[in-house]
Order: C-alpha cells, then structure tokens, then sequence
C-alpha cells in the first residue's frame, strides 16, 4: 500500500482499514453462494493440510537432528497423531466434497467448512492441537500431555449435550401426562382422517 500524503495515519484510516472495524455488525449475515463455497472449501483444506504437513515435517527434522534422545514412545506418537490429522483432514475433505452434473455445472458445494459452530470447527480444533503439540514436542516429550485435551473435551461436549440433560430432566407432571395423551389421541384421530 502506498500513501501519497504526508499523514500516514490519515491515509490508513481512509482505506478503509480501520473504518471495517468501527462499524457495526449488522444482524443478518450475508448467505455465500455455492461456487464462493467450493472456492473457501479448497483454501480452507489447503491451509489445514500444510499445516500438518509443515508440523510432522518439524517434528521429523528435529527427530533426524536429535536421534539419540528419540525414543520409540515418540515415534509411536507421532506416527498416531499423523495418522490423527490424515483422518481429520479427509473427513473435512469428505464433507466439503461438491457434486457436479453431467455437464460440469454445480449442484452442491458440499457443507461449508468456515461455518461457525459445526462439526468442522471441531475437527479444524483438532488439527491445530495436533500440529500445535507435535511441534512443541520436538523440544521436550512432556509436550504430548496436551493430547489429554482431546478426551477432556470429548467428554465435556458429552456431557453438556447428551448426558446431563438426559440424567437431570425433570420428570413428567401428571398434568402434563394428561395433555400428551390428550394431543397423542388428537394426532392419532387426524391422521385416521385423512387416511379415510
């Protein structure tokens, strides 16, 4: 960027730069098209396969440079969470697969990867705590403590989704019996009419 004036400051400010971060959010976000999908799709599986590629590569450059402190538990560690990251990036790979007709127009773009709270930004988690704990275990194995992350989570998302509300629900009322049955009985009535 080039600024012809005197006043850098005045010059950042008018690009527009700062301006993106003064104004609000509106309410609706904008829909993507689906080509605009597919092209974020490809990008987005681009940067999570280099950077796996790029964290095994550290990892085996220091193994290669440091032999004699490499011990088999971390060759087995890096050969699991390698094949951790492989599993990762083709089930995003899978998901964001798009489908063309016979005459090469798109129909689907696959699911959108950068969709925030999906199973994707679990899996793009998964990733960068692989990648991240495979290039600090480089400098000392204790790093590999950090995949402990990992079930922890697990269990937490479990837990709040599934488990709690499945154990701490309040049981029916009898009033509330009575109406359910009520609404059962009406459902069951309608259907038998328009079967009839």
């Amino acid at each position: 960027m080039v600024f012809h004036t005197t006043d850098g400051l005045h010059d950042f400010i008018e690009t527009g730069f700062f301006q993106a971060f003064q104004e609000k959010k509106s309410t609706k976000q904008a829909t993507k098209g689906q080509k605009q999908i597919v092209e974020e799709n490809v990008a987005t599986l681009s940067f999570y396969r280099n950077m796996s590629v790029a964290a095994v590569a550290i990892y085996l450059l220091f193994c290669g440079v440091f032999w004699s402190t490499t011990s088999s538990f971390d060759i087995a560690l890096i050969c699991l969470s390698a094949f951790a990251q492989f599993c990762c990036y083709r089930f995003m790979a899978y998901m964001a697969k798009a489908k063309y007709s016979e005459t090469g127009q798109l129909l689907d773009g696959g699911i959108d990867l950068n969709m925030e709270s999906g199973i994707s930004e679990h899996i793009k988690d998964a990733i960068i705590l692989t990648s991240a704990t495979e290039v600090l275990s480089s400098i000392s194995s204790y790093f590999w403590l950090i995949l402990l992350v990992v079930p922890c989570r697990l269990f937490h998302m479990a837990w709040t989704n599934f488990l709690s509300p499945w154990f701490f629900q309040k049981a029916p009322s009898p009033e509330q019996d009575a109406q359910e049955d009520k609404k059962k009985r009406k459902l069951e009535r309608r259907i038998k009419r328009q079967q009839h």
